[in-house]
């Protein structure tokens, strides 16, 4: 039986032994890195940031939202603390995003919630020490699907300078025929309204498109789409093939600056930086 070129762990020889890396790195940023955690953005219970500060005087800094993957229905914000790391290196106020998972809610809920953290982030960040004019996003995997939404207004502002995506999905379509018909199930009318090569963006967000070099198929086709999608848009857009790592590997090191993901997450705050 071939393959899902989907299922991660079917790729990612070490994906445990990667989860449980991250969780134990998360958990010693939170207890070293000083942080807020648990602060509502919305009515539900899920929808809660953790935010973590860079050392010195909060004022006007620079501020990044995280939205984590795991395609819509398994981890969380908690898990992911780690990427603070290089952001509040980085001198940045980091943002990490909690949402419910499918498939308790439906994924339109989802872009809902994230897009209600970002409204958050642009009217409350200013009291935590945040400039909400200095906004950059990331997100991995589903994240980077989702962070995708929080810059597709063609004739709105954004409000967000420039936005990574890593190991990102672009087309939902595909998504329909792998192992995740049985544990979401997208309908035809999520692939419709929900697919990001589906709309405009705003032409002045910065977009960066990392894949791994060791990825499957899929997410190099996918991230090759979307990024000609920006450019035929109009819209600034760099990509990069990271060497030598997968799916996991790679998010793993946005919280090691030193690493190549990690340095173009410090890049791209440090560039748009007042």
């Amino acid at each position: 039986m071939q393959s899902d070129p989907f299922r991660i762990r079917d790729h990612v020889a070490d994906f445990d032994k990667i989860v449980q890396d991250i969780v134990h790195r998360s958990e010693a940023v939170r207890a070293t890195i000083p942080m807020t955690a648990d602060v509502a953005y919305g009515p539900d219970q899920t929808e809660t940031i953790d935010l973590f500060f860079p050392s010195g005087k909060r004022s006007d800094l620079p501020v990044h939202m995280f939205i984590h993957g795991g395609y819509w229905r398994m981890f969380s914000k908690r898990d992911y603390s780690y990427v603070a790391t290089t952001i509040t290196q980085a001198g940045a106020i980091a943002v990490i995003v909690d949402y419910a998972l499918m498939p308790k809610v439906r994924m339109a809920t989802i872009v809902e919630q994230v897009r209600r953290a970002k409204q958050w982030v642009l009217d409350n960040i200013h009291d935590w020490g945040g400039d909400p004019a200095n906004l950059t996003v990331s997100g991995h995997s589903a994240g980077a699907h989702l962070s995708t939404f929080l810059f597709n207004s063609e004739h709105t502002p954004s409000n967000v300078r420039a936005a990574l995506l890593l190991g990102g999905l672009y087309d939902l379509k595909p998504l329909q025929n792998s192992f995740l018909a049985n544990e979401i199930g997208i309908t035809d009318e999520e692939v419709a309204m929900l697919t990001p090569l589906a709309y405009r963006h705003d032409p002045q967000t910065k977009a960066t498109v990392l894949v791994g070099a060791n990825e499957t198929p899929p997410f190099h086709q996918q991230a090759d789409q979307f990024k000609e999608h920006l450019l035929q848009q109009g819209s600034p857009v760099t990509s990069l093939v990271l060497t030598n790592r997968n799916h996991m590997d790679s998010v793993r090191d946005l919280g090691v600056p030193e690493s190549q993901a990690g340095d173009c997450l410090t890049n791209l705050i440090a560039n748009d930086s007042r």
